[in-house]
């Protein structure tokens, strides 16, 4: 993975709880990168700046000026020794204002808390974290409140047989940066991999119950070749094999409960672009996690997204 020395950090100036920023920093010292502090003025928080619904920091009451929040929030960063700019951008709506910065930002990740979204919200795509997923041309760490383990704990999310990856670009791109940000907090990193049994899905088409006909045998020998064929790719990033885990299941269900059984603090997956209504109808598997995940979602695109991405 190419050096991180850019991290830029959407700040939400409504909550009080900036758990993006606290992760920018613990990743900036490790890694010796420079934070980007970003606001996005939009209406919604010109009409909080008006009735005074600025949040709290500390003990203090923030003034509703955003350049003196943005300096309340980077002085702790400066005097830890941290390289933090400010920057304070205005458009609507949120993401593409945000997007078509990051278009001239050097940034290589991009960090921004994430909290639960309604079904309504994301039928019709409404909300941030479903365009940022889409669009972020690089890695983007979508935080939740609960912090980190020490040493944290990484989980890479592979699937050597997607139909639109045939070259596993997107998988070898996961580990990569999964496996390099551990190596640099000296942190254990597990694989796994959920799939649907073809056996089963084969049985689905042809109009019969999916488990009419389906041997034990031949789900434990399409279990063992799967496992074989992630093993193939982990083994380039030296993922121990203790740690891998490839199982039958949604991988919407599956990854959500391995990160809850395995204490993860970082999910890495990945995300591949879609354009006009398939992506609202179909989604991805990345927006479908996010809503159940009990930990940070790291989401990486294959190295050639920015030239496959339609609008």
């Amino acid at each position: 993975m190419d050096r991180i020395t850019d991290i830029l950090v959407i700040v939400n100036p409504l909550v009080r709880d900036q758990s993006a920023i606290a992760k920018a920093a613990t990743l900036a010292r490790w890694l010796g990168a420079g934070i980007e502090l970003l606001i996005c003025d939009t209406q919604s928080s010109r009409e909080a700046h008006t009735e005074g619904g600025l949040p709290e920091l500390s003990n203090a009451l923030l003034s509703d000026n955003l350049d003196s929040l943005l300096e309340q929030l980077a002085e702790p960063l400066r005097d830890d020794g941290i390289d933090v700019t400010t920057q304070i951008i205005s458009g609507d709506p949120l993401h593409e204002t945000v997007i078509s910065w990051m278009r001239n930002s050097p940034a290589d990740l991009v960090i921004k808390d994430t909290h639960h979204h309604s079904l309504a919200k994301r039928t019709f795509a409404t909300n941030t974290d479903w365009h940022l997923i889409r669009a972020c041309p690089v890695p983007l760490l979508l935080t939740k409140p609960r912090l980190w383990g020490t040493p944290p704990v990484l989980m890479a999310a592979v699937d050597p047989g997607h139909v639109n990856d045939p070259s596993a670009a997107l998988d070898h791109r996961i580990l990569d940066v999964t496996v390099s940000l551990a190596n640099r907090f000296d942190a254990q990193v597990y694989a796994v991999h959920s799939y649907l049994p073809s056996t089963i899905a084969t049985a689905a088409v042809g109009g019969m119950p999916p488990m009419i006909g389906v041997s034990a045998e031949a789900l434990a020998a399409e279990r063992e070749f799967r496992r074989l064929q992630i093993k193939q790719l982990t083994d380039e990033y030296g993922v121990a094999d203790a740690n891998l885990h490839v199982d039958a299941g949604s991988a919407a269900e599956y990854l959500p409960w391995m990160a809850a059984e395995w204490r993860v603090d970082i999910l890495a997956m990945g995300a591949i672009a879609r354009s006009g209504l398939k992506r609202v109808l179909i989604g991805s598997t990345a927006e479908r996690v996010l809503e159940t995940l009990p930990c940070d979602a790291l989401v990486v695109k294959s190295p050639d997204f920015s030239q496959n991405l339609l609008f």
